[in-house]
């Protein structure tokens, strides 16, 4: 069986078209806030992967979200661009057909609850009324692109009957791609299975769209609920980098990916992932966000091809394939974890950013880059890739407004600490020092001198990034202000320093997130 498609033309049976939406439906985590560039550097390295569409944003929400689409919109080449909308939404439509105007290939996703609970409590609407939105929605997103989605808004808890009704109201509107969101994470494998092979069986028109699978993972099911949409002959898989997203997350893209790539046997799909680069970009992820992935994540945490155990060494050893169902090879990771020293010169560093994934530095990010390797390389006997990430992720990430410069502290038990700290703001360096309980409260408050803001300290973390005592020290701080609340990290050889770069790091984002409106109340 094949289907024509408006944006791949005729897809065969088996290939399975990868909807990636970290950042719409990732970026709705707290803390997770990204800026225009930010969020373009990401789809680019999105299509560059293999993603076949880029849920880019919601343009009604705010002018932030709008343009980051529309210029999304016109940077990529190849994959499909697609800007949500909720069907009844007052002007949605509208905004997401302009900010996928200029797409080489654009779709508009719009959305309706049809869960009892969400029309009655949420909508306040009856069952024929949201037939009806849906109706319309599909009908005038149709006037802007060939490529229309609609989602059922907890379709995973909608009676059987009404679901069928909704689909086909969708697909005699112009819907080419219908999802079923499982939004609250709520269903089993079996249900997910039930649904989706019910709507095929059921609904006149449903051989002639994709259907699609969105799974979150408040139940630690969103993977499983994905591979057994799959079985029941979804088509389109909605997922995000490193599982982001609202609550616990969305199902993983890299793991949904390499379940496909491991197990063809069992799952005869095919997707255009290069899977080598998963690690590449998982990370830039990561740094664009200041949140690492835990480090026993499938495929991208930094144990999921460790072996510690006696007997799984030996087998290792032996032979990969005992301990390894994939080779680390295979989604980025590479064996040698050892890496350079303080001889080494500008060419051997750019060389293992590269190989690292670091390949979009500027030349002032890579001169900074370069410089602290160099200084971290004279106080540090072993250098690893970990440090040569913790060092690099505070140049690539995009300080728009503040950037650290300097800092000197002195401490002691017989008289307050103080901190002289120099910051980089709107291109203008300032200067000050400040007094505090102690040599982080006193930082913490010379950057309050600096730039002025009420947001409260929530959370003050520090951790070593390697072993040794010489080990580069990661923080993490947790700002929030007006119920916004934004996560920063840092590293540095100096603990202090990577505090002071931790805070700097989510006061950025805190002003980001200042920056744009509040947003129309969404979900998927």
């Amino acid at each position: 069986m094949t289907i024509n498609h408006p944006s791949f033309g005729r897809i065969d049976e088996n290939r399975v078209i990868i909807f990636d939406t970290t950042l719409r439906d990732g970026e709705q985590s707290p803390g997770f806030s990204m800026n225009l560039t930010e969020k373009l550097r990401m789809a680019e390295a999105l299509e560059d992967l293999g993603v076949d569409v880029i849920e880019a944003g919601f343009p009604v929400a705010s002018k932030g979200d709008f343009d980051s689409v529309a210029q999304i919109a016109r940077a990529l080449k190849d994959t499909v661009v697609c800007a949500l909308a909720r069907s009844g939404g007052k002007n949605d439509i509208a905004s997401a057909g302009e900010a996928i105007r200029e797409a080489r290939r654009g779709r508009i996703h719009n959305f309706i609850s049809t869960s009892p609970l969400h029309m009655k409590y949420k909508l306040r609407m009856e069952p024929e009324a949201v037939l009806d939105v849906i109706r319309a929605g599909n009908e005038a997103a149709r006037q802007f692109t060939d490529d229309v989605e609609w989602s059922a808004e907890d379709g995973s808890r909608t009676d059987p009957d009404f679901l069928c009704r909704c689909v086909e109201a969708a697909i005699r509107a112009g819907a080419t791609t219908i999802n079923i969101p499982d939004t609250v994470g709520y269903s089993t494998p079996e249900d997910m299975a039930r649904i989706f092979a019910d709507l095929r069986a059921r609904v006149p028109g449903a051989d002639g769209v994709i259907f699609s699978t969105h799974n979150h993972n408040d139940l630690g099911l969103g993977v499983a609920n994905t591979v057994a949409a799959l079985r029941a002959g979804a088509r389109q898989i909605e997922c995000t980098i490193n599982g982001i997203g609202e609550r616990a997350g969305n199902a993983a893209l890299e793991e949904i990916v390499m379940v496909l790539r491991t197990r063809h046997d069992a799952l005869p799909y095919t997707t255009g992932i290069h899977t080598e680069k998963l690690l590449k970009v998982s990370r830039m992820l990561s740094t664009i966000t200041g949140f690492d992935v835990q480090p026993n994540k499938a495929i991208v945490g930094r144990n999921a091809f460790a072996h510690e155990s006696g007997i799984h060494q030996d087998g290792i050893l032996k032979n990969a394939a005992t301990y390894e169902i994939m080779t680390p090879e295979s989604v980025g990771w590479t064996r040698s974890s050892l890496v350079l020293g303080k001889h080494s010169g500008r060419a051997a560093f750019r060389d293992k950013l590269r190989a690292m994934g670091y390949d979009a530095l500027d030349e002032v990010q890579f001169n900074d880059a370069f410089t602290r390797f160099k200084d971290l390389a004279d106080r540090k006997k072993v250098i690893y890739d970990e440090d040569l990430v913790a060092l690099v992720d505070d140049e690539v990430r995009d300080h728009a407004r503040i950037r650290f410069v300097a800092l000197h502290v002195s401490a002691g038990s017989r008289r307050p600490a103080q901190a002289e700290l120099t910051l980089e703001v709107d291109g203008k360096e300032h200067h000050v020092t400040a007094a505090g309980q102690g040599p982080v409260d006193a930082a913490f408050n010379a950057i309050r001198a600096i730039v002025a803001h009420d947001a409260t300290l929530r959370l003050y973390s520090v951790g070593a990034i390697t072993e040794g005592s010489d080990a580069q020290a990661r923080t993490t701080v947790r700002l929030e202000e007006g119920g916004k609340m934004v996560d920063g990290q840092g590293a540095d050889a100096d603990t202090l320093v990577s505090a002071v770069r931790a805070y700097v790091h989510a006061l950025n984002k805190l002003l980001v997130k200042r920056d744009r409106a509040e947003p129309a109340e969404l979900s998927a």
